[in-house]
């Protein structure tokens, strides 16, 4: 089973483009949205925020709660951005359960000056001002929580991101799974050295260079990526139980 996982301000619905490309050869149509499954993090789409916290400790759990659900499949996580830093503190927690993870777009080095220059773009008034239809789409998306509560929470996630990162070297090294990190030849939010690094202290680390890729997933080449993942997804071994 493959869980997609979204970016901050994302939610979903972002993957549906994406569920059908990534079926598995000889997979019936009508299986696909049993073998392809995502999910919302708490506070975004249609998922309300509650009592919980805006955290990426948080959308962990959401993970977490996820698995429990799911307690007999091994599965594989894609994660967007954000996404692909909860699925790599998921495969770290959950070495038996998690088969693989790729993630794209993923920042994975985390200062307080890196989390004040993200939070610089988070900014509702200026949003509104500057990019009307975004704001427009995020007010649609993010419907059960409101969207400037979406853009707080996430500057917050961000700015506790940044005073304490939760990803450390020492715990990348523990993930024993295949990992493949991707990033897009035009992305301007992760360097590709930190994605280097990163590599080489995975135990079974690897990255790749999308061409023709910016950062926002709406603009990712849908046939690119899933051509990637389910090549990745094909070289890796069935999940040793234990």
């Amino acid at each position: 089973m493959l869980l997609l996982l979204h970016g901050a301000l994302g939610d979903q619905t972002q993957f549906a483009p994406l569920r059908p490309l990534l079926a598995t050869e000889g997979r019936a149509p009508e299986s696909h949205s049993a073998h392809v499954q995502t999910l919302d993090f708490t506070g975004h789409g249609a998922r309300a925020l509650a009592d919980a916290s805006f955290s990426v400790d948080q959308f962990t759990r959401d993970v977490n709660d996820w698995l429990a659900q799911h307690p007999n499949e091994p599965v594989d996580l894609f994660g967007f951005s954000m996404g692909g830093y909860v699925a790599l503190l998921t495969a770290a927690a959950h070495p038996h359960r998690i088969r693989s993870v790729f993630t794209l777009g993923t920042k994975l080095v985390w200062s307080p000056e890196v989390a004040a220059e993200a939070g610089k773009q988070l900014d509702p008034a200026q949003m509104r001002a500057k990019v009307p239809r975004y704001a427009d789409a995020l007010a649609a998306r993010h419907h059960a929580t409101g969207w400037e509560r979406v853009l707080s929470g996430t500057h917050e996630a961000l700015h506790a991101l940044g005073d304490s990162p939760l990803l450390t070297r020492d715990m990348l090294g523990t993930i024993a799974c295949p990992v493949r990190l991707a990033l897009g030849d035009r992305d301007g939010t992760v360097d590709i050295t930190e994605v280097r690094d990163a590599m080489r202290v995975l135990p079974r680390g690897e990255y790749e260079v999308l061409p023709g890729t910016p950062h926002p997933f709406e603009r990712v080449p849908l046939n690119r990526l899933a051509w990637s993942l389910t090549q990745f997804r094909a070289s890796v071994a069935p999940l040793a139980r234990g």
